[in-house]
This record gives structure tokens, C-alpha cells and sequence, in this order.
């Protein structure tokens, strides 16, 4: 009876054991001969090794020639980006930037159409040219005898670029393409829209002309010049 009950236990231990195997090897999965051996063991690859042997492989890369390009021929220079006219401005004053010219002339389209609109000369008066200021202030005077009203709604700037760079003596003159989207109405005196509209957004492409004189410490350019065409 005995000698039962310890062939029984045996049995168990081994099923118990046999078991837990079986868990095991679903858990780790079986071996395939495809595994990267563990580090440090015989018949695994160094790291290092590995490396070096990138390195040498490399070192076998050989960078092709630009297409195009043939021996004894030098490569072709790059253009200057914008109109040639910038290359005379930045030769004049060397912290001029495209890219703040740029910002500038927009803070200065949106603060002259909206000063404009409102009939705001005071602010005007620095941003603009003589004979762009006494043509503007004449629209404005016409518009408050007749007792009209103008309002313009910028949404936002499209895009500017600069489409003209031309430097006499050391004053230069950038003309700046700015598509703009907005809204314009006008009322006359009995609030009526005679022009415009409220509620329709318009596309506007304009050519404004900045000028300034290179030499001079003030650093603000004015403008001179606006046209629906270049």
C-alpha cells in the first residue's frame, strides 16, 4: 500500500513538472537555430566588432559626381535669391534681411489700410511719402464732406514677396507683391452701403513701393507708391 501511494506521488511530481515545461517553452518560444547568439558567448559577434565593421564597409562608399558635372569643370554658381536689385541694397547696408523687410512692409500695409479707412492721418503722416500722404488725406477729405464712412476689415496677408529692388545713388526702392484678404464697405450719410459689402471677402494683389535712404541712420522705410499692377 505503501509502496502505491509513493508510485503515485512520483507520478504526480512528474506530471506537475512536466507541465510547468511545457508552460515554459510557450512562453519563450522555441529556438529555430535563427537567434543572435547572447553577448560574450563563443560564435556571438562584438558589438565593436560590428561597428568596425560598418565603418570599413563605409569606408568602401564612394560619393558619386553631382549629375552633370564633369571633371575640370566647376560646379555652377548659385543664384542670388530675390531680383538682382537686393544685391546693390545689401552691398549698401549689409544688416538689410529679405525676410524683415518683409515683416515690416505687412505690419505697415495692415496699420496704413486700417488708418485709412478710419481717416486717421496722424498715423499716416510717417508712413507715407509726401505726395502718397497729400493723395490720401484729399480721399479722406472727400469722403468726410460727403459725409461718407469707409471700413475695411483685414482678414489676413496671403503672402508677400518682393518682385523689384532698384538702387539709385544710396537710395533704394523695394516694391513688395502682397495679397491680402479684405472685407471693405461703404456707407453715406444715412448709413446706406453705397459700395463694398460686409459679408464678402475680397482677394487684393497690390504692388507697394518702400523707399529709404541706405546712408541715413533711420532705419524706416515709406511708401511711395501703390499699384494694382507692375
Amino acid at each position: 500500500m505503501g509502496g502505491d501511494y509513493q508510485f503515485l506521488e512520483i507520478l504526480l511530481l512528474a506530471m506537475v513538472a512536466g507541465f510547468i515545461l511545457l508552460r515554459l517553452r510557450g512562453v519563450l518560444g522555441r529556438r529555430t537555430g535563427h537567434e543572435r547568439p547572447p553577448r560574450g558567448l563563443p560564435g556571438s559577434r562584438d558589438v565593436r566588432n560590428e561597428e568596425k565593421d560598418d565603418l570599413e564597409e563605409d569606408e568602401k562608399i564612394i560619393t558619386l559626381p553631382e549629375r552633370g558635372a564633369q571633371d575640370g569643370e566647376d560646379a555652377a554658381p548659385v543664384a542670388p535669391a530675390g531680383p538682382p536689385g537686393l544685391a546693390a541694397v545689401r552691398k549698401i547696408d549689409r544688416n538689410f534681411r529679405e525676410a524683415e523687410f518683409l515683416e515690416g512692409a505687412q505690419a505697415a500695409y495692415e496699420m496704413i489700410v486700417t488708418a485709412f479707412a478710419r481717416g486717421d492721418k496722424q498715423t499716416l503722416r510717417p508712413l507715407l511719402s509726401n505726395e502718397v500722404y497729400a493723395s490720401f488725406e484729399e480721399a479722406i477729405d472727400a469722403r468726410d464732406r460727403a459725409g461718407e464712412s469707409h471700413e475695411t476689415t483685414l482678414i489676413g496677408i496671403k503672402s508677400a514677396e518682393i518682385s523689384e529692388a532698384v538702387v539709385t545713388n544710396r537710395t533704394a526702392d523695394i516694391t513688395a507683391k502682397i495679397v491680402a484678404e479684405l472685407m471693405n464697405v461703404t456707407k453715406n450719410a444715412q448709413g446706406e452701403v453705397i459700395g463694398g459689402s460686409g459679408n464678402t471677402i475680397e482677394i487684393v494683389a497690390e504692388y507697394w513701393t518702400y523707399r529709404r535712404d541706405l546712408s541715413s541712420s533711420d532705419p524706416n522705410w515709406v511708401l511711395i507708391a501703390t499699384s494694382d499692377q507692375q
